[in-house]
């Protein structure tokens, strides 16, 4: 069910997950210059980031 779902909203929409991915390592850079604390030094979006974006990839060419 939401599986079918999902994969339809990807096909559709192939670059969204990648262009994500690219607002969050860029947000991520932002944020490296502002002392928001864990935030900041953890590096968090921009490891969800290229996660994503890994996948969105992969997802992509597997959904044509």
């Amino acid at each position: 069910m939401w599986l079918d779902r999902l994969s339809a909203f990807i096909a559709r929409y192939k670059g969204l997950p990648t262009m994500l991915a690219v607002v969050l390592v860029i947000l991520n850079f932002g944020l490296q210059f502002a002392d928001l604390g864990w935030l900041s030094t953890s590096n968090l979006l921009l490891h969800v980031g290229i996660v994503i974006g890994l996948i969105g990839l992969l997802l992509a060419e597997a959904l044509g």
